[in-house]
């Protein structure tokens, strides 16, 4: 008989966790060997454990789920790494890809595909949502540069520009014309709304 595949979950909503725990405990070939609460325990956790795949998700405190799974990548290179997030976001999907995600579902994903797709992750292939593979190609890249994503970062939590450009370290004008640029690429109406169209493409994870 088969060792069972070895799982880790990261997610900091602990019913989520708990949720996702319980449902693939219950298939017979897969075993959860660590749970965490932020993206900083990711690693540490994994060199404890030594799971085969860890799923990860994409908001969590101390280091989100793209830059986990590239530390993950490099600390634990064995280790496949699945993205299950409630942000199905096309530049969340693009930058997972590009830090070393093996796959990348939503959380919706009902519980006996959610365990195929560990299933085919360790075996060594890629899954993605095909909903979201198809609207990433749509979108293509983030136009924005990167300061213009730092400001609109930034923006998120409200103030005025003085506030924000004291927070950036930088002269109000130069805020206004990054707003002003980011407006333009994201065919927004004003900041606020470049800050939303931003986040609902996936474009202001953190680094």
């Amino acid at each position: 008989m088969t060792e069972p595949i070895r799982l880790l979950l990261a997610d900091d909503q602990a019913l989520v966790r708990g949720a996702l725990a319980a449902l693939l405990s219950m298939e017979p070939d897969l075993t959860v060997v660590a749970e965490v609460g932020r993206g900083d325990e990711v690693v540490p956790a994994a060199l404890r454990t030594r799971p085969d795949v860890a799923l990860l998700d994409v908001e969590m405190p101390g280091l989100d789920g793209v830059a986990a799974a590239a530390a993950l990548r490099a600390a634990l290179p064995g280790c496949r790494v699945l993205v299950v997030t409630t942000f199905g976001r096309p530049g969340y999907l693009r930058r997972a890809m590009e830090a070393g995600a093996n796959g990348f579902v939503v959380k919706d994903t009902p519980a006996r595909q959610l365990a195929d797709a560990v299933r085919r992750v360790h075996a060594g292939l890629r899954v993605v949502d095909p909903t979201l593979a198809a609207e990433t190609l749509a979108t293509g890249p983030s136009p924005l540069t990167e300061r213009e994503t730092e400001v609109l970062r930034t923006a998120r939590g409200g103030g005025t520009v003085a506030e924000l450009a004291a927070t950036l370290h930088l002269s109000e004008g130069t805020v206004r014309n990054h707003l002003s640029a980011a407006i333009g690429k994201t065919g927004a109406r004003n900041w606020a709304d470049a800050v939303r169209v931003a986040e609902e493409n996936g474009w202001l994870l953190g680094d």
